[in-house]
């Protein structure tokens, strides 16, 4: 998995210290996981996740499909959580960025 968060830091022209700042973890953890000392939790997922969204976490992991979520796939996986929602009126989606910014619809 460490040759695969390279190669992502690569793809995303970042540095290992701008990654560990934008995803709100120490410095150390990010070279630790590139070096193979320490292999990366939940947490450290969780954060990658939520702050780039488009990168598949299934990839990062197994090495499985590819470096980045087919836009495709990110709206059927909104469907699939709509579809699970009890039933009743959608009062409004909100949209995150990566930039900090959102967008809300009624």
């Amino acid at each position: 998995m460490n040759t695969r968060l390279l190669r992502f830091l690569e793809a995303e022209n970042i540095s290992q210290s701008q990654f560990a700042d934008s995803i709100g973890v120490a410095r150390a953890s990010i070279s630790h996981i590139l070096s193979g000392r320490n292999k990366p939790g939940f947490d450290f997922l969780e954060k990658l996740a939520s702050q780039y969204p488009n990168l598949s976490l299934e990839w990062l992991v197994t090495g499985r499909g590819r470096m980045y979520n087919a836009g495709g796939e990110d709206a059927e996986s909104l469907e699939n959580a709509l579809s699970l929602a009890p039933k009743g009126q959608i009062e409004r989606i909100v949209v995150f960025f990566s930039d900090g910014t959102f967008k809300e619809f009624k």
